[in-house]
């Protein structure tokens, strides 16, 4: 079997191919947006490194395989072809985020106000990884002005901030670190 090579040389010009052969500039909103996910992915990649509850890290193996098909999804060009159903996202994927809230949520003071990001390492990390996913929401918002966007991506991603927002809070609970609460200066 001969192996592949990982560099192609193909985008060496500044373009790339999106899933179905079309070629785009690098700098192509749609390859801002599919890029800030896979950015979100690494740094939930980081994040799942530093956490030490095996539920949380399985929660975030399942995110991770989920934005996969999201950056699969947003690679395809739906007026150009039809995605493949490994480019598709489930409905329910948002849902089961909620639901992971919730439970989480139970466990929690009552909110006090605005977080500051900090406390534990794995807590702050969840709050960079909830700017990056904001980032990528704005940047697949952006994409859905100029070419048809799933939904369920939109919903998908939107929650997902807010599970990391919580999380974040979980971790700090759990390590017995109260989290700062902003205070105007």
């Amino acid at each position: 079997m001969k192996k592949s090579n990982i560099y192609t040389r193909t985008g060496d010009d500044g373009t790339t191919a999106l899933a179905g052969g079309t070629r785009v500039a690098k700098t192509h909103v749609r390859l801002e947006a599919y890029g800030t996910v896979d950015e979100l992915n690494a740094q939930i990649g980081l994040l799942a490194a530093l956490v030490t509850d095996e539920a949380d890290r399985a929660d975030l193996t399942e995110i991770q395989n989920r934005l996969f098909v999201v950056g699969a999804s947003l690679a395809t060009d739906s007026a150009m072809k039809e995605p493949r159903p490994s480019a598709v996202l489930d409905e329910a994927a948002a849902e089961s985020l909620e639901r992971r809230m919730d439970e989480m949520a139970g466990l929690l003071p009552p909110w006090r106000g605005f977080t500051l990001p900090g406390g534990t390492q794995a807590a702050a990390q969840c709050h960079v990884c909830r700017t990056v996913c904001r980032r990528a929401e704005r940047r697949i918002w952006a994409l859905a002005g100029e070419a048809p966007v799933d939904p369920a991506l939109t919903v998908y991603i939107n929650r997902l901030s807010d599970y990391l927002y919580v999380l974040a809070g979980k971790i700090n609970f759990m390590a017995g670190m109260e989290e700062k609460i902003w205070r105007k200066p």
